[in-house]
């Protein structure tokens, strides 16, 4: 039983009625679930905490209605009609009193880059920038109010914002002239460098492009000012390395800032040996590991070098296996993250037809396969019969159809494995494709709060591609038509960690406020217990962690979010609305809104 709680206290969340759903609590319990009170639990009631008054979403379905879910010792121990509830209160029982409020599983991201994200919002952050002017203005603010720093770092631009999506080094010039400034992208695909950083870094007219990336240039060849993908990368020896302290400052904000946001457990992205001026991420979890100050549960994917070999999956095995012996449930190392392309918005990412150019003509470019894909086939056979996770960073059709080519050369050499391999982002999907989802054991790990119409897709990506490609951007009906399994992420800081934000994007199509057609179509969208399902059980399955998360059920951990308005009594075009009140993780609560 949890101390210090008085027995006369109770907590109200939410001012709405109990919407009614549209399923019935007996379909609900015909389906495939644990039964709805384990007489086994009776042992460790009363509860610490009941929470009454509101829909449960359970984690897959319709939510279910008339019930009260009571938590013990961390862990769910009961699902129970409100009419036994009253039986599981006892005098330090804290009664959460949801007012009409959803209960769900706490949300878990798929797809995220918390480290680099915190360390972002401690540096010179643009991602509140309105346009250009508004990012320089605040890269000027910054640079007078931290006179002492010899380098101006961070990052947050929209390519959007400027023309052709390329910033130029004059615009930073005009503000900071005496000291390099090396700032990323919100998509953390492109750097935008003044004139000071370039010449620190030995970059002029006669520096090659990098086989994976492209410098933007002026008339003359001199670089204008903007570095897209691996060019990013000829900073890399002048550029300051991150701090320990700062990085580790960076994971503990973003910690905060996600648990705030209903998120109990994600899938970094990206841990490695640095990136982009990122520091490594494992030191950094296992610091905050031992200092317990780590409260939700990771698992880290291992970023694969794509100038390295096969020789890497001894090595990932290997840490794989020495995180593991710390057994502190809170932190696993089993995957291992391949970036099969690049972005759409820069013509980098893969694709079977060519990019068009400013005037429709077509042109030789098809973007950059950055993993050969015969090597590609070669290592992911090798990682799966390591019993290591493949996650995909996959956009194009061509990068997709690649993806999903070695996951079945894998197939054929290992016969079925439980890797659970799931292929991230998915903008452009051949209608071919999507049935090899099923077949294959593939995850698609939506990042769905991109798949409307706005500035970056209308003007820097549909127009540079064929006729038709509209209809193929971010196909999650299909994917869900032909039995694909979901997971979903963020990717932030490339874009809002808020699950929600995502939620009501893959149910509309639409962003809020704007009256703009579907992106892809009406059959493109989801509905919203499959789009909340993807954000909950159905990461949770893809971290290895549906045993004890992902679903309210008895037994699993009570990693849990309040969500009001619930969102299952909104019209679809207001599921936006719905913010967290409260986080809590192992029964505790973690996060309570204020206001």
């Amino acid at each position: 039983m949890r101390a210090g709680v008085a027995p006369d206290q109770h907590t109200q969340f939410g001012n709405t009625a109990v919407n009614d759903v549209d399923s019935s609590v007996a379909a609900w319990v015909s389906s495939p679930r644990p039964t709805l009170f384990n007489e086994e639990a009776r042992g460790a009631l009363p509860a610490d905490v009941l929470f009454t008054g509101g829909a449960v979403f359970t984690g897959t379905g319709e939510p279910l209605s008339g019930h009260a879910v009571a938590v013990a010792d961390g862990r769910i121990v009961a699902i129970v009609p409100e009419s036994d509830a009253a039986g599981l209160v006892g005098e330090g029982t804290d009664v959460v009193r949801l007012g009409g409020a959803l209960l769900s599983p706490g949300f878990q991201d798929a797809h995220v880059h918390p480290i680099g994200a915190g360390v972002e919002l401690l540096q010179c952050n643009l991602t509140e920038a309105a346009d250009a002017e508004g990012a320089v203005a605040a890269v000027a603010a910054y640079a007078e109010a931290n006179r002492d720093e010899p380098w101006i770092l961070g990052g947050g631009w929209s390519m959007d914002h400027f023309p052709g999506g390329a910033p130029v080094r004059g615009l930073l010039d005009a503000v900071v002239p005496d000291r390099p400034v090396l700032l990323l992208s919100r998509d953390h695909h492109s750097t935008w460098a003044n004139s000071a950083a370039i010449r620190l870094a030995g970059i002029d007219a006669s520096t090659p492009d990098p086989a994976d990336g492209r410098i933007e240039r002026e008339p003359d060849g001199t670089p204008a000012g903007t570095f897209h993908e691996g060019a990013g990368g000829l900073f890399d020896e002048v550029r300051p390395a991150t701090s320990e302290d700062l990085g580790y400052a960076g994971l503990l904000r973003a910690q905060d800032e996600l648990i705030a946001l209903g998120i109990t457990g994600w899938q970094d992205a990206l841990v490695g040996t640095g990136f982009s001026g990122v520091p490594e991420g494992l030191p950094l979890y296992l610091r905050a590991l031992g200092e317990g100050t780590l409260r939700v549960h990771v698992v880290g994917a291992q970023w694969w070098e794509r100038t390295r070999g096969i020789e890497q999956v001894a090595e990932m095995a290997a840490r794989r296996d020495e995180v593991a012996s710390i057994d502190s449930g809170r932190l696993s190392l089993a995957s291992t993250k391949i970036m099969v392309d690049g972005v759409a918005e820069n013509q980098t990412a893969a694709m079977l037809t060519p990019y068009r150019d400013v005037h429709g003509h077509d042109t030789h470019n098809h973007g950059l396969s950055f993993v050969d894909p015969e090597r590609l086939r070669e290592y992911v056979v090798a990682l799966d019969a390591a019993g290591l996770q493949v996650h995909f960073h996959a956009l194009g059709d061509r990068a997709v159809r690649e993806a999903l080519d070695a996951l079945e050369a894998a197939r054929d050499a290992n016969g079925a494995t439980d890797g659970r391999h799931h292929l991230a982002h998915l903008q452009i999907v051949e209608e071919a494709e999507t049935a090899r989802f099923a077949g294959l054991g593939a995850v698609a790990n939506l990042q769905a709060l991109w798949a409307c119409h706005e500035d970056q897709i209308d003007e820097l990506t549909l127009p540079f591609l064929q006729d038709g490609a509209e209809a193929r951007q971010y196909p999650f009906g299909d994917l869900v038509r032909d039995g694909a399994r979901l997971a979903a992420g963020s990717d932030w800081p490339v874009s809002s960690a808020d699950p929600m934000d995502a939620i009501h994007i893959a149910v509309n199509r639409v962003a809020p406020g704007r009256d703009d057609e579907p992106l892809g179509g009406e059959r493109q969208r989801l509905d919203l217990a499959t789009a909340m399902a993807a954000y909950t059980s159905g990461t949770a399955y893809v971290n290895h962690r549906d045993h004890d998360t992902g679903s309210i059920r008895e037994g699993y951990l009570a990693n849990l979010v309040v969500l009001d308005p619930d969102p299952f009594g909104l019209p679809v075009e207001e599921i936006h609305r719905s913010t967290v009140v409260s986080t809590w993780i192992e029964g505790e609560p973690v996060y309570s809104r204020t206001t």
